[in-house]
């Protein structure tokens, strides 16, 4: 396992990083449990959130007493100064710690600026100035406010997905960062679970020295299969890529990347969930999707009334009634018995 910098921050970590969004779903004695494994195992970079209910807080009881032995990003989803001070310090107060190595705008909606009006980025600068960050960040779905947040020079990392499904201008966001001397924290590297090989994802974003992917973790055979890397890499061989053009073939284009910025629906329906729903079907079958909550989320569908407003939201400009439709028929199949549901999933989010 080789290691990475993240651009001008000096931070020098394995190219292996915690995503601590999904231990939010399970108890503080097995999120702890987890974090201490991952950091026994060789991980070094722990990305949390406060949108992530109390994914700060377990973090912060896995590694109170060994701060100066992790990095630790966090992120604040604030639109005013106000909130953003109050975040910043519930933050500080959730993770048990006077400092946070980078502090990131949480899918921002905008490229913030000194002097654009908002004063959020004078924000940061003064959180730097009093010790509390160490670095400033900003986390995209949308790749004009990356592309922009790259080029202003007012960034220290970018958080962006980032997947063998990614298109070329999002891999030349890539090439731009590292000539930025931007540093790259990867998100949905596995698509928002639609990879589900961790053997091909890895061997992708292995080819990008300057790319560090977060893998989203929730149960050990997860976390296992991620320690194993620091033992065993893989390379894109000529199997790999003709796995993963095939899977180019099958996934690239037309499908959801969860990023929420369709909603919300003007008739109420969770599109994140149930715009995903016909590939999670197909590529994750499991008994889960059987529950009474995705039942009644996707039981909306049908009140579409194909106004639109989701489809101008979208970045990835997904014709996102049609995709409602798809995801309705196969989920109807999947009830009927018509899919197979044996496999337990995965939880890679």
């Amino acid at each position: 396992m080789r290691n990475v910098t993240l651009g001008s921050t000096g931070i020098t970590v394995p190219q292996n990083a915690f995503g601590a969004l999904p231990i939010q779903r399970i108890s503080k004695e097995d999120a702890v449990y987890l974090l201490r494994k991952a950091y026994d195992g060789g991980m070094r970079l722990f990305d949390t959130a406060r949108a992530y209910s109390d994914s700060e807080e377990k973090v912060g009881e896995a590694f109170s007493g060994m701060r100066e032995k992790i990095y630790i990003t966090t992120k604040t989803g604030a639109k005013t100064p106000e909130d953003f001070w109050k975040d910043l310090d519930t933050s500080l107060n959730k993770l048990k710690t006077d400092y946070i190595d980078v502090y990131q705008f949480h899918t921002a909606p905008q490229c913030f600026k000194p002097g654009d009006g908002t004063g959020m980025y004078e924000c940061m600068l003064e959180a730097k100035k009093q010790g509390k960050i160490r670095h400033i960040g900003l986390t995209a779905h949308k790749i004009g406010v990356a592309e922009e947040a790259v080029e202003s020079g007012l960034y220290e990392t970018l958080q962006f997905p980032f997947s063998y499904l990614s298109s070329d201008r999002e891999v030349e966001l890539v090439k731009a960062c590292k000539r930025a001397n931007v540093g790259f924290l990867c998100m949905k590297a596995l698509a928002g679970g639609l990879i589900n090989n961790y053997r091909y994802a890895s061997a992708y974003l292995y080819q990008f020295d300057n790319v560090l992917p977060i893998w989203g973790i929730q149960k050990e055979r997860e976390l296992d299969e991620w320690l194993s890397l620091f033992d065993k890499t893989y390379d894109m061989d000529d199997e790999t890529a003709a796995f993963i053009e095939k899977e180019k073939k099958e996934l690239q284009g037309e499908f959801c990347r969860g990023c929420g910025y369709c909603s919300p629906c003007t008739v109420g329906i969770s599109i994140r969930d149930c715009a995903r729903m016909s590939l999670m079907v197909r590529r994750a079958p499991s008994k889960v999707w059987l529950n009474e909550a995705n039942q009644a989320l996707m039981a909306k569908i049908p009140d579409c009334i194909e106004c639109g407003l989701c489809k101008t939201r979208c970045p990835y400009g997904l014709d996102i009634p049609k995709l409602l439709k798809k995801n309705y028929k196969d989920y109807q199949e999947l009830l009927s018995g018509k899919v197979s549901t044996e496999s337990d999933g995965r939880a890679w989010l």
